[in-house]
């Protein structure tokens, strides 16, 4: 599984690189503190998995890093070619 540091997701953003950044963790601490995701709790990730990019890489967050995990572990099943990145830690 690809993942992706704090300071190379600011890089990304510094030199405009295109990604997408989907937050699965619920909609309270996604409310309560965002790194500007869009929001996809993890309970409903695959019903919603069209809404996903298929054309850039897509960086999954969560708190610590094990939700994203999960995230991406069920997408690949789906998307065995996606191009996933979990944030390393999450967010704290």
């Amino acid at each position: 599984m690809k993942s992706i540091s704090r300071e190379t997701l600011e890089q990304w953003k510094t030199d405009q690189t295109k990604f997408q950044l989907i937050d699965v963790r619920t909609p309270e601490e996604h409310y309560t503190h965002n790194i500007g995701g869009k929001l996809m709790p993890l309970d409903e990730l695959i019903r919603r998995s069209h809404e996903i990019k298929k054309d850039m890489p897509v960086v999954f967050y969560c708190r610590k890093g094990i939700r994203s995990q999960i995230a991406i572990q069920r997408l690949l099943e789906i998307f065995p070619d996606g191009d996933f990145y979990n944030l390393s830690g999450g967010i704290g």
